[in-house]
């Protein structure tokens, strides 16, 4: 423990007690050594001056040195604003504040040199530089040698308390100069030796004072390591007290069912990828382990016939098996695609949601409970207590991300040993983030799709081309096919001229008069929402006209045309995902990404990247990349800490295998740490990770 553990943040100079309740919502820090471990986003090089008559608009940080001539207050009332006339002998430049106006005016002297440093704006053809930093040459010279200032990101409440980048800095510099001993190592001195990494005082040093980048980028790495090594080895060791503390059912026979389905009513040959699956499913149930592997695959790569042979396989040794799905009309779905399947085959297979009727519940349970029923497909009504199986040994979880985890973890009760468990997904994920967010489930990939379908084609279209795009809709329509329209929302937005759901089902019925259009978006109830999709999926309605609700939806291989307005607005994953609802069928089907004009940098490549390639997984790295591992969907709900500090995950991704592969060799000889040489990795991890849920039973 350090010495900043227990000093409350109040007692810092500088701070008291209004601003430490500010950093405490803020930054969820409680004490001084948490705020130690408040980084810096970045850094920004400050060893070049400037002058005055070489700046342009270009140019972002710039730093220079002279005097203020004069100051003056311009407007009233909001529009009030302090400007200064700052010269350094080359040329006049205007500093601006529009707050903090008489704490300005009472620190800043006109004729004291000063160096000034900021970004630069431009207003009316001018350049200027709006609230500047102002440090006489001695406070410039605490900087350090290096030159690198440090930036720490803020909010506009802390700005509001003068908590800006600045202040935050000056804390951190106090904390450090303020440590009479080194701040304790969490890391064994065996591993700082045989990886060649920084003392962690040191680190702490460099990121908050850098001396030189190259020191710095030492620091960056040892934290970086530890982060990403901390976070594997949770993972790992209930990955490892799983397999030594939970048994599972041993599959030992694959029987006449599975090679009776396999030889007569297979629908289609298999891919090598679905091959190479059921081989490492196949592989795990036959061990008396619990299986807990995820299965990655884009829409339509044959996930759920993959799920199918792996139930077939636990019905072929006297167990039952479970299949749950986030929505009815999804676990409807899976029941008749599952039927579809297995035709004749003498397998008993049900439905269970929130609306299956008394009567039929109650004759589902008895059937469940005396082994006559063999599959059971369903929404969360499966982990209802009155739901009790046999002998269950299989359970599949369709898009689990969906579910939470006291709901995920209830079906690990429905036997005496917890069942096997298959996690599938269509959301690609990247592969550092699979091993973090599912770090303990070993990860099958299906990455080809089953012959017949043609890729489909994105193309990009502004909106004045509404016409020609009309035109094919109309085109489709009369060859029998069934369109999607997605919009970004339900009703128009005063801030945003982004196209709406309501307006837009007018523009269409106007447009397709004589066409059946539907309606589906996630503010009606449930019941409605499922019947709309249902009149879509059965045919009833031609065009359906929705929100990214049907991004996981009905399967409706008739539908050939996706068409994204404001196509924009959404993220790259989303945008795969609502363009997965098409190419279901043999025929060919295509995407339209309509936009405005009007597009930022990162919109036209979000864009371009979608009509370059179908690859879901080149799309999710893409993603990562650009929006950063915490903002995924499905990452928040996954349990896993994406508070990474120091680390990140699209650009740590050969690290992260590195320490992943470190953290197994310690546990490879150490199961459960006990050790004299891993007592600290274990006192560490008891400390966070000590409110986890206990991931080796539920995955």
């Amino acid at each position: 423990m350090s010495e900043l553990a227990n000093k409350a943040l109040k007692f810092i100079p500088g701070v008291g007690p209004v601003r430490a309740t500010v950093l405490e919502k803020e930054l969820q820090v409680h004490h001084a050594e948490q705020m130690l471990f408040v980084f810096p986003y970045k850094y920004v090089d400050r060893t070049r001056f400037y002058r005055i008559s070489e700046l342009t608009a270009d140019l972002t940080y710039v730093q220079l040195r002279g005097k203020i001539m004069s100051f003056e207050v311009v407007g009233s009332a909001r529009s009030k604003r302090l400007t200064a006339r700052f010269t350094d002998g080359s040329d006049v430049l205007e500093l601006v504040w529009f707050r903090g106006l008489k704490y300005i005016q009472d620190r800043i002297k006109t004729g004291v040199e000063y160096i000034v440093f900021g970004r630069i704006s431009v207003f009316n053809h001018q350049l200027s530089l709006p609230h500047p930093d102002l440090e006489t040459p001695a406070q410039y010279a605490s900087i350090g040698n290096a030159g690198l200032q440090p930036f720490y990101n803020t909010t506009e409440k802390m700005k509001s308390h003068h908590l800006n980048s600045k202040a935050i800095h000056g804390i951190q510099v106090h904390l450090i100069k303020s440590m009479t001993q080194p701040f304790p190592e969490t890391l064994p001195i065996d591993l700082l030796r045989k990886f060649r990494l920084m003392p962690l005082h040191d680190a702490l040093v460099q990121m908050h004072m850098p001396t030189h980048p190259d020191l710095l980028k030492q620091a960056r790495y040892r934290l970086a390591f530890e982060e990403l090594f901390y976070l594997q080895l949770n993972i790992l060791r209930y990955k490892s007290a799983r397999s030594l503390n939970y048994k599972g059912f041993p599959f030992e026979q694959v029987g006449a069912l599975f090679h009776s389905f396999f030889a007569h009513y297979l629908p289609y040959v298999l891919t090598e990828a679905q091959k190479r699956v059921i081989r490492e499913i196949r592989a795990d149930l036959g061990r008396p382990i619990q299986m807990n592997r995820l299965l990655q695959g884009d829409v339509g790569s044959g996930k759920t016939l993959v799920a199918l042979m792996s139930m077939l396989l636990a019905v072929d040794n006297g167990f039952q098996a479970a299949m749950m799905a986030p929505t009815e009309i999804l676990a409807h779905q899976h029941l008749e695609t599952l039927q579809t399947f297995l035709q004749d085959m003498p397998i008993r297979v049900a439905l269970l949601t929130g609306s299956t009727k008394a009567k039929e519940r109650k004759q589902l349970h008895a059937d469940l409970l005396s082994g006559e029923l063999n599959l059971l497909v369903g929404t969360h009504a499966l982990i209802e207590d009155t739901v009790q199986f046999a002998n269950l040994g299989l359970v599949v979880i369709d898009e689990q991300h969906r579910f939470g985890v006291e709901q995920r973890s209830r079906m690990w009760l429905k036997n005496d040993r917890p069942p096997h468990v298959l996690v599938m997904t269509a959301t690609p994920i990247p592969r550092t983030l699979a091993m973090t967010v599912y770090g303990d489930l070993d990860v099958s990939v299906i990455d080809e799709l089953p012959p017949g379908r043609k890729p489909i084609q994105t193309m990009h279209q502004y909106d004045n081309r509404r016409t020609n795009l009309y035109a094919f809709i109309r085109e489709q329509l009369a060859q029998g096919r069934q369109i999607y329209v997605v919009y970004p929302l339900i009703q128009e937005s005063e801030k945003s001229d982004y196209k709406n759901l309501e307006e837009g089902i007018k523009h269409i019925q106007e447009v397709f008069p004589s066409v059946p259009v539907g309606m589906v978006h996630g503010k009606m109830k449930p019941a409605d929402k499922d019947a709309a999709m249902l009149a879509f999926a059965n045919g009833e309605t031609r065009i359906l006209v929705a929100t990214t609700v049907i991004e996981v939806g009905v399967n409706v291989p008739n539908a050939s045309v996706m068409l994204i307005e404001s196509a924009e607005r959404f993220g790259l994953s989303q945008l795969h995902q609502l363009r997965g609802r098409v190419g279901r069928g043999g025929d060919q089907s295509y995407c339209v990404l309509l936009t405005s004009h009007k597009l930022s940098e990162e919109s036209r490549k979000r864009i371009e990247i979608m009509c370059s390639t179908n690859d879901g997984f080149e799309i999710a790295e893409a993603d990562m990349k650009m929006r950063g591992p915490g903002d995924l969907e499905g990452t928040q709900q996954s349990g896993i800490p994406f508070d990474l500090k120091v680390a990140h995950l699209s650009r740590d991704g050969q690290l992260l295998e590195y320490v992943r592969n470190v953290a197994k060799g310690i546990l490879e000889e150490d199961p459960t740490l006990e050790k004299e040489r891993n007592a600290l990795l274990k006192i560490e991890l008891k400390k966070r990770f000590s409110t986890d849920v206990n991931w080796s039973v539920i995955s």
